[in-house]
């Protein structure tokens, strides 16, 4: 199944800044020749607009148009770290349980997160991170199996996925979303807590190259784990 038309619509609209065909300050084309070009209401270009405007991507100005954002000025909340030195920082000793592994098909859902066709080949990797044995982190990660083919043969209990994405490819972009959850019933299992247990959710995605290659989903017990972040104001 194709994704949503207002899906495609914003896809495109993203391959085209990132593959430098518009530039920041750059107008993209009009709500009608969008509307011309995908066969769709205005209706549904405005959603895949918004979502843009909302996510930074684009500026709408009444009258004007719809263009480009400016992102250089923006300071990243987060650094891409690797679990493993972050848990031997701590002095703890760092192990790993590779719950799965395996090659698959990408849903709508991943295939709007990787920017991908519904059915493309992707890597799904199911990974409990711990220190001195007490679950830490799950991280469930998503991987284009074209750009990064040899991702499915690695042994995650000796190095992780981010050393091994950071060690194959030079990482150009991340996107970060941090929010609140509470676990689901088999995540709360790997992770050894109850299920009403407040957990930190970092979204992650990376690029490569203007190429998406990595989402990774990052579940925390709040009690464990924090996230810090330092900035200079100059």
């Amino acid at each position: 199944m194709a994704p949503a038309l207002y899906l495609q619509i914003k896809q495109h609209i993203l391959d085209g800044i990132r593959e430098r065909h518009y530039q920041a300050g750059d107008r993209i084309p009009t709500e009608a020749a969008l509307c011309e070009l995908f066969t769709v209401s205005r209706m549904t270009v405005n959603k895949a607009l918004r979502e843009l405007v909302a996510e930074g991507w684009l500026v709408r100005t009444a009258g004007s148009g719809s263009f480009v954002a400016d992102r250089r000025t923006e300071s990243p909340l987060l650094a891409i770290r690797n679990i493993a030195d972050e848990i031997a920082e701590r002095g703890s000793e760092y192990s790993a349980r590779v719950i799965r592994l395996q090659r698959q098909a990408a849903d709508e859902k991943v295939a709007v997160q990787l920017g991908l066709r519904v059915g493309a080949p992707i890597f799904h990797s199911l990974i409990v991170h711990q220190a001195d044995g007490e679950p830490l982190q799950l991280e469930e990660r998503f991987v284009d199996a074209e750009r990064l083919p040899d991702y499915g043969g690695q042994d995650f209990t000796q190095q992780t996925p981010n050393r091994y994405l950071m060690e194959v490819c030079p990482l150009s972009e991340m996107e970060h979303v941090v929010e609140a959850v509470l676990p689901s019933a088999g995540e709360a299992g790997l992770l050894q807590v109850r299920v009403d247990t407040p957990c930190l959710l970092l979204h992650r995605r990376t690029w490569s190259e203007g190429y998406l290659v990595s989402y990774a989903r990052l579940l925390s017990p709040g009690s464990r784990y924090k996230l810090s972040s330092k900035t200079s104001l100059s």
